[in-house]
């Protein structure tokens, strides 16, 4: 099963913790980061896809993404 994940929040160190924490956890980068800025609340906002493949698992809505 191929699973897909789209981590986001502020251009900050806590997000470069959550993906790096994704990477380490076998997820792999899925395309360049997107950066956006969020004029209301004056931040950058950034995303990054990111991808895993796991065996022995089928796909189900029910499952939590960021526990794999």
């Amino acid at each position: 099963m191929k699973l897909y994940r789209f981590i986001t929040g502020p251009d900050d160190s806590e997000f470069c913790h959550r993906v790096t924490q994704a990477l380490n956890k076998g997820w792999e980068l899925a395309g360049s980061p997107s950066l956006t800025f969020d004029a209301e609340r004056g931040r950058t906002m950034c995303g990054q896809a990111v991808t895993k493949e796991v065996d022995g698992a089928e796909y189900s809505r029910d499952i939590t993404l960021g526990e794999y």
